[in-house]
């Protein structure tokens, strides 16, 4: 059995190979992970050819000051929230030059910070892709059990699995979670 670590590698490389054949140039914008999805798409060879930037901003300031996440969205819906995760990756797309998709994340990784309403291992991952002019956004809630370290790596693998997914199938907004 394979480590989460070779496996994370392993679909990093899948969304190379994706990204290559589909023309897609991915950014990131990551909070509770801290750049473990840059991380991870940049230990490929040759990524610098699908990968433009990730941005890390852990802060809640800092997603409003660098990806104009609004505060009020902030204050009206928690920084752990689809709506916030979902305004991450539009503002990455917004803030890149030539990126057509973008992944973000943000959650809590513990092992503080839950509340009996968003316990330790909340976290909220959103896809933006430009399509058609615009761009589109959905988003997914997961509960991780475990560890610090178990919650960010099974965050990293969902991310990279929701991109091979969306860059796969189209329209992020349209596609099913099957994991």
């Amino acid at each position: 059995m394979s480590t989460l670590d070779d496996r994370i590698l392993l679909l990093a490389e899948q969304v190379g190979t994706v990204a290559e054949e589909r023309r897609h140039v991915i950014v990131t914008a990551e909070s509770c992970t801290g750049g473990g999805i840059a991380a991870a798409i940049t230990a490929v060879p040759g990524s610098s050819s699908w990968f433009e930037e990730g941005f890390v901003t852990y802060a809640s300031e800092k997603k409003t000051e660098r990806l104009g996440v609004p505060a009020t969205l902030i204050e009206e819906h928690g920084v752990v929230s689809e709506t916030v995760a979902q305004a991450m990756a539009r503002g990455a797309l917004a803030k890149s030059t030539n990126a057509t998709i973008s992944v973000a994340v943000t959650g809590i990784a513990g092992p503080a910070g839950g509340t009996p309403i968003q316990p330790v291992g909340t976290v909220c991952v959103a896809w933006g892709e430009r399509y058609n002019g615009h761009v589109v956004t959905c988003a997914r809630t997961i509960l991780v059990p475990g560890s610090r370290a178990t919650v960010r790596g099974e965050t990293v693998r969902l991310a990279l699995m929701g991109l091979i997914e969306k860059m796969s199938f189209g329209n992020p907004a349209l596609m099913p979670f099957d994991y």
